[in-house]
């Protein structure tokens, strides 16, 4: 079982990637792919599910999009695609990123048109675990069931954070609401492990 979730020189990624691909054909494994929301960073008018075309505008979306491709060309049974949205909880990067803004008294961006779902370290690796012991393959959304804008988000985050008044740097790219999210619909976890904003709130503050 390879699990990917890399970061670093896109080029560098691709090759690793392929090199990966080249292996499981061969051997008795397969590959768990971490994947984005923004390989849907084209389409603003509505959220995506499982099987929705992909296309993105970043070139981050299009370096994702390039290895799902590769992958989606294998047999089922080689490869899990898990689209991950915002990844929230305890101690996680973007948590410590609110804090230290905080203590600094910088402004925290926040995005008041953008409507997004999100996730968090603890029932994500929950989800892993799951696909990993069913055995499951084929393509996850392992976010929030429900929606959010990204601003109400953070604000819900900072005060569950006890972030007192903190500073808002409020960005619009556009007039009307955008949508990045990720929805399941066709690979649905069982109940206890799905999740909602409240959770990713919640799971925030855990130690």
């Amino acid at each position: 079982m390879i699990i990917s979730a890399l970061r670093g020189e896109f080029e560098a990624q691709i090759y690793a990637h392929f090199e990966a691909i080249n292996h499981i054909l061969t051997h008795d494994c397969k590959l768990i792919f971490l994947s984005s929301a923004n390989v849907f960073d084209a389409f603003t008018n509505y959220p995506s599910y499982e099987y929705d075309k992909t296309l993105s505008l970043s070139v981050y979306g299009k370096f994702k999009i390039k290895i799902e491709n590769a992958l989606l060309r294998l047999p089922n049974e080689k490869y899990v695609i898990a689209r991950l949205p915002m990844v929230y909880g305890s101690n996680s990067p973007r948590i410590e990123e609110l804090k230290i803004l905080y203590d600094l008294n910088e402004a925290i961006e926040v995005f008041p048109n953008v409507v997004t779902n999100a996730t968090s370290i603890a029932k994500f690796t929950q989800q892993l675990h799951y696909i990993i012991n069913r055995n499951l393959n084929g393509v996850f959304h392992l976010g929030s069931t429900d929606l959010v804008h990204h601003s109400d988000l953070i604000d819900d985050i900072c005060k569950e954070l006890k972030l007192q008044d903190p500073l808002f740097k409020s960005v619009y790219n556009t007039n009307e609401d955008r949508f990045l999210a990720l929805l399941p619909k066709d690979n649905l976890l069982p109940k206890n492990l799905q999740l909602t904003i409240h959770d990713v709130v919640k799971d925030s503050i855990k130690n």
